[in-house]
């Protein structure tokens, strides 16, 4: 199969959707398949180039197998949304524009979370007149709504009916959680043509490991300490303002770990050191690579979002991520589909979000326990397997083998 992908986030960038689309694509072509993937210079998430990366109108190269086309956009930041709106629309622009002028591929696969990326797919499917699959990890633009970067208006509800336009249009649909199908089934769209692939994670790169001391002391951590890690993006969907509010409430020997980078960061840091909190630690964004080095450092990994009811479908990657590690999640998020995960797994806690006392208390209650703790990092780690990027490679793959086998005979001949 020759599969092209439509991704405005990829390696060397590290947010899920880099991630997601990258480790699928490594396996595929280890299995025969060509995967191409057009997508931007890396920039995400402060809006500036990284290093040895121009933004060029056309660069082409290769990573792991995948080939890789990378186009010109309009470069913001990840805040606000006027600007961040140019960025997708300059994405759509030249990825459709770069996709004409690829070798014809089998079928066309445009990934969310913005949605203006599958515009460009489904054009582009259009054109070449092949199947377009759409892959769904956010409700956008409900999702821009819940972190309250936008408010309901006539802009928003057009967006709305482009967004169902999508679905309709699309071969077949590939949601990454079970929430997110049945929000799209209640809105219309036919359950049959909608398959869960969830998120995973990449067990070639994360296992569990020793803590490594000497390198812990780098960062001012002991070995009597308990570590609450929070690796990943520091964003308006996070609500990372209340674990700091946590922080203040642990006292004695816990640490709370930030890596990353993002758009709240900068405030965070700012508000750690008007409260004094010597208890948080914050660590520039890192290569992926480095990630399992400073996950190794951690003994709760913490996953937190706002508490909003469109976050009751989310299952965040750095869950998986634990879980690959055999470290016990820390989660608090509206109740939903990661809670029951987490419960049915055994592989951690949940306290309510936005509650930075009950957050506070549930973080004790794992330094208290330490017999909890290591059985939840048990079961953590024996749940891995069944969410490796592996078995989620093999399932997207199964979905985009439907698409092809329902593809109705064009009578016209298809365009090179």
């Amino acid at each position: 199969m020759d599969i092209l992908f439509l991704a405005d986030n990829f390696p060397p960038e590290r947010n899920a959707q880099a991630s997601r689309v990258y480790e699928r694509a490594r396996y595929w072509v280890r299995w025969g398949h060509r995967v191409t993937v057009i997508t931007c210079a890396p920039n995400f998430p402060e809006g500036r180039l990284y290093p040895g990366y121009a933004n060029k109108w056309h660069q082409v190269s290769e990573l792991g197998g995948v080939r890789v086309v990378r186009v010109k956009t309009f470069i913001a930041p990840n805040a606000g949304v006027a600007l961040r709106v140019l960025d997708f629309l300059s994405f759509m622009t030249s990825g459709f524009c770069a996709g004409l002028f690829q070798k014809r591929p089998d079928l066309v696969v445009p990934t969310s979370p913005q949605f203006f990326v599958a515009i460009a797919g489904w054009a582009l499917a259009a054109v070449r007149r092949i199947p377009f699959v759409l892959e769904v990890a956010d409700l956008w633009p409900e999702s821009i709504v819940a972190v309250g970067a936008m408010k309901r208006n006539m802009a928003l509800r057009w967006l709305e009916k482009l967004e169902l336009f999508l679905y309709r249009r699309a071969a077949r649909i590939v949601a990454v959680t079970s929430g997110l199908k049945h929000d799209m089934v209640q809105r219309g769209v036919p359950a049959e043509k909608i398959d869960v692939v969830r998120n995973g994670v990449d067990l070639e790169m994360y296992g569990p490991r020793p803590k490594d001391l000497s390198f812990a002391r780098q960062w001012g951590l002991a070995e009597d300490h308990l570590v609450v890690g929070y690796i990943g993006t520091h964003g308006m969907a996070h609500a990372l303002s209340n674990v700091l509010a946590a922080a203040e409430a642990c006292k004695g020997n816990v640490r709370f770990l930030f890596v990353g980078a993002g758009a709240e960061r900068e405030r965070l840091v700012a508000e750690a050191k008007r409260r004094s909190l010597d208890n948080v630690i914050f660590v520039p964004a890192q290569p992926k690579e480095q990630v399992p080095a400073f996950w190794s450092l951690c003994d709760v990994a913490l996953v937190h979002l706002k508490n909003t009811p469109l976050f009751k479908s989310a299952l965040p990657a750095k869950m998986f991520e634990a879980m690959g590690m055999g470290l016990p999640i820390m989660l608090a998020c509206p109740e939903g589909e990661a809670s029951e995960l987490v419960r049915r797994e055994g592989a951690g806690i949940w306290a309510p979000p936005e509650d930075p006392g009950a957050l506070a208390q549930a973080i004790q209650l794992l330094n208290d326990n330490r017999s909890l703790l290591g059985q939840l990092a048990e079961g953590s780690k024996a749940a891995a397997p069944r969410y490796s990027r592996e078995r989620q490679a093999r399932e997207m793959l199964a979905s985009l083998q439907v698409a092809l086998r329902l593809r109705v005979a064009d009578p016209l001949p298809a365009r090179q």
